[in-house]
């Protein structure tokens, strides 16, 4: 089996698909998406993990006319959504590809920032042949950034796809800078401005870091004590 992981992006002509709902909104963002499927009938349904006010959260996809029904568990600034929507054009391009081509997806796909817009970051898994005739069904207008591709390790794959491109360069940089140093020998504004980019999106980025490593800490712990 082979592995390819990669961010799809897309300009602002196009449908996005990831559900805006979650997108122009400050107290809720789409972390990741554990898993999608096709219902038939114009119809899919998403397993979402969300963060931030899961109250605003549920306002929205009350008020979303795509979303045809959901439900939402969770507690603090966490929870998942159960979500049937609607099928639309560009969304169903993205899932044909699945049915037409012998890939699977290695869940979950983790929404990311990119140049243009929020993006996803995804893993499949296929023969060569497979991979390459996927990306190239891709519709027009989507980008297409690999970040690596060679044979699937199931641990290894879960391991890489643990931070985004975009977060390992956080990471680093923080890590180089001492903001992990106690005490610290940098703040979010300094990692800001050497990022060239807002102190929220740097505190919003490490806030995923710190949570991506204490999922895999525990994961860990849960390991060796079963």
């Amino acid at each position: 089996m082979r592995a390819a992981t990669v961010t799809l992006s897309w300009n602002h002509s196009h449908e996005n698909p990831i559900p805006d709902v979650f997108g122009v909104d400050d107290a809720v963002s789409l972390e990741s998406i554990r898993y999608v499927n096709p219902i038939g009938d114009g119809r899919y349904v998403e397993l979402l993990d969300l963060r931030g006010d899961l109250e605003r959260a549920r306002t929205l996809l009350e008020d979303a006319p795509e979303a045809i029904e959901y439900d939402l568990v969770g507690d603090d600034n966490r929870g998942v959504a159960y979500v049937q929507w609607h099928t639309a054009g560009f969304v169903g391009d993205l899932l044909s590809i699945l049915d037409q081509r012998e890939i699977v997806i290695d869940w979950p796909i983790t929404a990311v920032e990119t140049e243009t817009d929020r993006g996803l970051e995804l893993t499949v898994v296929g023969t060569d042949w497979a991979i390459e005739q996927a990306a190239t069904d891709l519709p027009d207008g989507v980008g297409l950034e690999l970040h690596r591709l060679g044979s699937y390790r199931p641990q290894t794959a879960r391991q890489s796809a643990t931070l985004t491109e975009r977060q390992q360069a956080v990471f680093e940089l923080a890590l180089a800078e001492g903001y992990y140093e106690v005490p610290r020998e940098t703040t979010q504004r300094d990692l800001a401005d050497k990022l060239d980019c807002a102190t929220g999106t740097v505190a919003e980025h490490l806030q995923r870091i710190e949570s991506a490593f204490a999922s895999a800490y525990a994961a860990s712990i849960h390991s060796q004590n079963r």
